[in-house]
């Protein structure tokens, strides 16, 4: 199981901005540590959470924040209309457009997805699955 995933960032207040636009309608709680932010998902006190804490920190060795090539963090939504909506609002929270929601060919008939970099170039996908919603072949 994966604990926790971390993304580097300079600036904690353009971070704080993009992430608290949509990982709180996604259940996570936000969390400040030394300056840096720690948002943990929701769960039920004493057991172990489902999803991975998700926590933006300026780098440990001083150097400037760098995002990896081919790094993505992926977040489940509950349908498409929230992944269209919590993505409208990580791009008006300064995030930067890396694919509009909806299908892609390389990936099954259910599985829609929009693609966004956070403001240090982080790539983040907002995603859902959920088999109630209208698939691509529908």
């Amino acid at each position: 199981m994966i604990a926790y995933v971390t993304v580097g960032a300079d600036d904690m207040v353009s971070a704080e901005r993009f992430y608290s636009s949509f990982l709180p309608s996604l259940g996570y709680t936000l969390e400040r540590y030394h300056g840096d932010l720690s948002y943990l998902p929701p769960g039920t006190p004493g057991q172990p959470s489902v999803s991975p804490d998700f926590y933006v920190k300026r780098p440990f060795d001083g150097e400037p924040t760098s995002a990896g090539n081919g790094a993505m963090v992926a977040f489940q939504a509950r349908d498409q209309q929230q992944v269209r909506d919590l993505y409208a609002a990580a791009l008006a929270a300064g995030g930067f457009d890396e694919g509009a929601p909806g299908f892609r060919e390389a990936y099954g008939p259910q599985f829609f997805v929009g693609y966004l970099r956070d403001p240090h170039g982080n790539k983040i996908a907002l995603f859902s699955s959920n088999p109630d919603d209208p698939g691509r072949d529908r």
